[in-house]
């Protein structure tokens, strides 16, 4: 199994979009980024620490490779957008992707410049290592599946039906 963080605004949304998708083992979400450990939710919506918001993605690289994790992603986000996704604005709602397998940087970057070509130098979304994730509080865990009428600013239809789990 591999594993990586991605922020793209609320975490909500980006969690039920990838929990929905084949070789998706597991997803939590929580805070990446930041100036302390263990953040609370007011604390990274109040701009106390400096987190994202994030999701946790553990697939299985036999059904889904990194590069279609990342196809996913960037088909749910807004590369260009600096601190905002959909109508969430804020600090916490900026886009990035967190290594936590620092050796699959220039694959990541790779893909990205192929992908984005003549506008790569207009992303707005970061490649770190992961150093800091700490999961949210258990009422951010699944949570639109908890509250499926919920905010979601991703568009949870855009998985393709041959790429959903049955």
């Amino acid at each position: 199994m591999k594993s990586i963080v991605l922020a793209g605004g609320c975490f909500w949304g980006v969690e039920a979009y990838f929990d929905q998708l084949k070789g998706v083992v597991d997803t939590s979400v929580g805070y990446v980024d930041g100036n302390k450990r263990n953040p609370t939710y007011a604390e990274v919506c109040d701009g106390r620490s400096t987190h994202a918001e994030a999701c946790k993605i553990i697939y299985d690289e036999k059904i889904v490779s990194l590069e279609q994790v990342l196809e996913h992603f960037f088909r749910i986000v807004n590369p260009f957008s600096i601190n905002r996704q959909g109508n969430d604005v804020g600090h916490q709602y900026r886009s990035g992707i967190y290594l936590d397998d620092k050796r699959e940087r220039e694959q990541v970057l790779a893909f990205m410049e192929s992908y984005f070509s003549d506008n790569l130098d207009k992303v707005a979304v970061k490649v770190k290592e992961n150093v800091d994730y700490d999961l949210a509080e258990e009422n951010h865990q699944k949570y639109l599946k908890k509250n499926p009428f919920g905010y979601c600013h991703v568009n949870l239809g855009l998985a393709k039906k041959d790429e959903k789990k049955s």
